[in-house]
């Protein structure tokens, strides 16, 4: 087995990750609340819609009745406590790091919206005729791709662990 640290593991990469990613999550919100109209669908593809909308909660529009200090709070835990996750990780768990990496991003991408306009901006949505799923952001995709990435890593640790010693 290989002694190299991946790239996800080692924190340089990962802060300048983090910070790129972040970037762009506000450059694309910058241009979402310049040009695309609020509440109106712009249908990009069958299923696919850009539809700016503004979030006062969390996932889903969850807790959107709850104080800004206590939305902003719990997005601080959740960053502070990934990020933990993430020095805890072996460091050869780079695919784990790479989840948590996408994970602080998107988080505190949507922090930012938070502090900066008091809710998060959306403005993907996937729909059918009798159906539509939660407006969502470039952030949330994140947060939603590195938990994939995380439980994905489990199973490979799982696998890896019930594999025989003498391959």
């Amino acid at each position: 087995m290989s002694d190299r640290i991946p790239l996800f593991s080692r924190p340089v990469p990962v802060i300048s990750f983090i910070v790129l990613a972040i970037v762009l999550d506000q450059v694309v919100k910058f241009a979402v609340e310049a040009w695309l109209p609020f509440q109106q669908p712009v249908h990009v593809v069958p299923m696919l819609a850009l539809y700016r909308t503004y979030n006062y909660g969390v996932a889903f529009s969850m807790l959107s009745g709850m104080e800004d200090w206590f939305i902003v709070g719990l997005r601080l835990v959740v960053v502070a406590f990934v990020s933990w996750l993430w020095w805890q990780t072996p460091k050869a768990r780079g695919v784990a790091h790479a989840g948590y990496a996408l994970i602080i991003a998107g988080a505190i991408g949507n922090l930012v919206d938070r502090f900066l306009y008091g809710y998060v901006i959306d403005y993907v949505l996937f729909y059918t005729s009798t159906w539509s799923f939660a407006v969502f952001n470039l952030a949330d995709s994140f947060i939603t791709i590195g938990a994939g990435l995380i439980l994905l890593d489990e199973l490979l640790l799982m696998r890896r662990r019930k594999a025989p010693a003498d391959r």
